[in-house]
C-alpha cells in the first residue's frame, strides 16, 4: 500500500525527502554497513542532492559507504548536459568525495543495447543475488505518466532487470531498470512537483489500472515501502 504525504510547499516536501533519504542510509549502514541507492534524473531531484551535499544533517552518513546507481540514463556521453550522471556527479557526488569505486553509472556513451546488459551484469555482480535488492530507489513522474525511462508503450522483456528503449517522440535511446527491479527494493521514493504533473498525478494514484498508458503505475513494491512526496501544485486534482 502506497503511503502519500501532501505538503503545502516543495521546501517541506525536500526537507522530508532529506529525512528519508537519510534515516534509509542510517539503518542500512547499521545493519549491513553500506547503503545502495538509486539516483533519478530530470531536475526535479536536484534541489534533494543539493541538500545532501551542503547540510550538517548530511555529515551524519558515511559517504565512502554509500553505493550509487541510477534508474535510468539517456545515451549520452557522461560529460553531456542531458546525462543524469552528470548532474548527480556535480551537485552531490563530487561534493561530498564519492570515491569512484563507490560510483556504478550506466555507461551511455556505448550503443544501448551494449549498455543496458553492461549495467545488468554490474548490478548482479555487484548485488550478488537475484533480484538485486536496492536500499532505495529514487523516481520522479513525468507529465505523460512515465518514470524512469519507462514512457507510455514501452515494451518491456519479462526476464530482464535492465533494458534499452526507443522514445520516438524524443528521438532518442534511453537505458533504464524495469519494473522487476524497482519494485524488488527495499524502498521506493517518489518525488512530484509541479502542476503539470497534476493530471498525470491524478491518472496514476486515482485512475483505472493503464499502465500501458501510465507506466508509473507499474511501480508497486512487492516486500518494501512506497511513499509519494507530493507538493500542493502537483496534488491539486487528486481530489476532483
Amino acid at each position: 500500500m502506497a503511503e502519500i504525504r501532501i505538503f503545502k510547499t516543495s521546501e517541506e516536501l525536500y526537507s522530508e525527502a532529506t529525512a528519508i533519504y537519510l534515516t534509509t542510509g542510517t539503518k542500512a549502514q547499521r545493519n549491513q554497513n553500506f547503503f545502495s541507492v538509486a539516483l533519478s534524473g530530470g531536475s526535479t531531484p536536484l534541489p534533494l542532492y543539493r541538500r545532501l551535499a551542503e547540510s550538517v544533517e548530511g555529515d551524519q552518513l558515511d559517504w565512502e559507504k554509500i553505493h550509487f546507481f541510477w534508474g535510468d540514463e539517456r545515451a549520452v556521453e557522461p560529460d553531456h548536459p542531458d546525462s543524469n550522471y552528470g548532474e548527480a556527479f556535480q551537485t552531490l557526488l563530487k561534493p561530498r568525495g564519492v570515491p569512484l569505486t563507490n560510483i556504478h553509472r550506466v555507461e551511455g556513451e556505448l550503443m544501448p543495447e551494449i549498455a543496458a546488459q553492461k549495467y545488468e551484469q554490474d548490478l548482479l555482480g555487484w548485488f550478488g543475488v537475484i533480484p538485486p535488492r536496492f536500499d532505495l530507489i529514487l523516481l520522479g513522474l513525468g507529465n505523460d505518466g512515465h518514470t524512469a525511462s519507462l514512457f507510455p508503450g514501452t515494451k518491456l522483456p519479462e526476464d530482464a532487470w535492465v533494458n534499452a528503449v526507443h522514445v520516438p517522440e524524443l528521438e532518442s535511446w534511453r537505458i533504464t531498470v524495469t519494473p522487476q527491479l524497482i519494485n524488488a527494493a527495499c524502498r521506493v521514493l517518489f518525488l512530484v512537483v509541479g502542476a503539470e504533473k497534476a493530471r498525470a498525478l491524478k491518472e496514476v494514484l486515482n485512475g483505472p489500472y493503464q499502465p500501458e498508458t501510465y507506466p508509473a503505475q507499474l511501480v508497486q513494491p512487492e516486500n518494501g515501502e512506497l511513499i509519494w512526496l507530493i507538493d500542493r501544485d502537483a496534488a491539486a486534482e487528486l481530489g476532483s
